[in-house]
């Protein structure tokens, strides 16, 4: 039994079509995509079409993660202030581009999937953790706190959100973060994904990572209007693709608190902290 898992495309269509082929190539016969297709990028339609495409012909099978959820909720919640528009921008900006027209495809999709291998091992796929689908898995983790993220009596745990490919054992459970095919992390340009192969009574687990035409991206970014009608954060978003490192988390340390208080300017934070990145 072959299967592929994949997270985290972020609305990178060059990304997302480069893996598709691949994961066609190797035939797997399960594919499920753990979470966050869209937003942060340029591309949400397209990829979107292209999953619900994937979903339609072979049987791809999704499970929603963060990013899904906030994109369906400003179909149906307004901003709560003028800072809370502006901080939630860029996911409107996504909602538009996918339309109301496609928003049932997110619908229904799943909290996590599980099954058996045919060696009878027992997988559970989440988009983050038992802990949330905000809370990921990742080489910071430190083994004392995985209890509240890991489901019990399961050989394989494979996750997604943080952006950062890893794998461990603990416990006697494998864990895989499969990483993400559209804006990584780890300071590797390339897309990731997860392989994983039950047969003879044994598995094997391969973390693939695969280049792309990060040059169309880059024009996506640009011709698509997310860059400006992303608002301020977008611009984070953007440098955040194209260093493949993380840097909103540290806005948000240095500035939310000033400007949800309404001391500090949004577009003026953004401005500083992206002056003071070199």
């Amino acid at each position: 039994m072959r299967v592929v898992i994949f997270s985290d495309v972020q609305a990178n269509f060059q990304a997302m079509e480069v893996v598709t082929d691949d994961i066609r190539r190797w035939n797997p016969d399960l594919v499920i995509m753990a979470g966050d297709l869209v937003n942060r990028g340029p591309s949400n339609d397209s990829c979107l079409d292209l999953f619900a495409r994937m979903r339609r012909e072979a049987g791809w099978l999704p499970i929603q993660g963060n990013h899904e959820e906030w994109v369906l909720n400003c179909f149906h919640e307004a901003p709560t202030s003028a800072i809370d528009a502006e901080l939630r921008r860029f996911t409107d900006w996504a909602a538009a581009q996918i339309g109301a027209d496609r928003a049932p495809l997110l619908a229904d999709w799943a909290d996590h999937l599980c099954f058996h291998g045919p060696d009878g091992c027992w997988v559970h796929v989440t988009h983050g953790s038992m802990a949330g689908n905000r809370i990921g898995i990742s080489q910071n983790v430190p083994d004392e706190s995985l209890a509240e993220r890991l489901p019990e009596d399961i050989s394989l745990f494979v996750g997604g959100h943080t952006h950062k490919v890893h794998h461990r054992m603990h416990r006697g459970t494998q864990i895989v973060n499969v990483g993400t095919v559209g804006s990584p992390f780890d300071r590797d340009e390339r897309a990731s994904y997860g392989r994983f192969e039950f047969r003879n009574g044994r598995g094997r687990t391969e973390l693939v990572r695969r280049p792309y035409d990060r040059a169309a991206t880059d024009r996506a970014f640009d011709d698509s209007g997310f860059i400006d009608g992303g608002g301020p954060l977008a611009r984070i978003i953007y440098e955040e693709w194209k260093r493949a490192d993380l840097l909103i988390r540290f806005w948000k340390l240095r500035y939310l608190e000033a400007v949800l208080a309404g001391e500090v300017d949004l577009q003026a934070s953004v401005d500083e902290f992206l002056a003071g990145l070199d």
